[in-house]
């Protein structure tokens, strides 16, 4: 089962190495990893997602609240979060080709940011089985590159993680 945890680290230079080493001297697999400042430029939020049970995810959170940079750990429930993915897919498109994929990438709700003699680059951003839906129906015109951002979260409605007790909805 996968698992969405939200933390708020110090933003200084090695925080997302000592959080990627206590995973990998843990055992643990990190699915995804996105890392990003906040609205606070001292603050980032790192949105990493775990395979494995509730064991695995109380193990990571005990060892991250251990970590002197890791202000809150979060894990967010699905239900009650908005989780996104970012991708760009470059795909081959000779002239006979090019129409039904701008046909298909409109159907996703998806934008072309770059255009060549030979290739499209499309954008599209939504859950892992959009992407991977768009992804499976580009393969037949050949893609020749397919960059994803990792999951990123936040939680709807009032609720926010903050490093202020008294700023929390929860």
């Amino acid at each position: 089962m996968k698992y969405t945890l939200s933390v708020l680290v110090e933003n200084h230079p090695g925080v997302l190495s000592r959080v990627a080493g206590l995973f990998s001297r843990r055992g643990f697999n990190i699915d995804s990893l996105a890392v990003g400042v906040t609205e606070d430029p001292a603050i980032s939020r790192m949105t990493i997602v775990v395979n494995g049970d509730d064991y695995i995810v109380e193990q990571v959170t005990k060892q991250l609240n251990k970590l002197i940079d890791v202000i809150k750990v979060k894990k967010l429930d699905p239900k009650e979060a908005v989780e996104r993915e970012l991708a760009l897919i470059k795909v081959n498109a000779s002239s006979q080709t090019r129409s039904d994929i701008i046909q298909i990438t409109e159907i996703f709700r998806a934008n072309i940011v770059d255009v060549s003699k030979e290739t499209l680059t499309i954008e599209i951003s939504g859950d892992e089985d959009k992407i991977d839906a768009l992804i499976e129906l580009l393969k037949q015109y050949g893609i020749r590159e397919v960059v994803r951002t990792g999951l990123i979260a936040i939680e709807r409605g009032n609720k926010v993680i903050s490093k202020n007790k008294s700023e929390e909805d929860e």
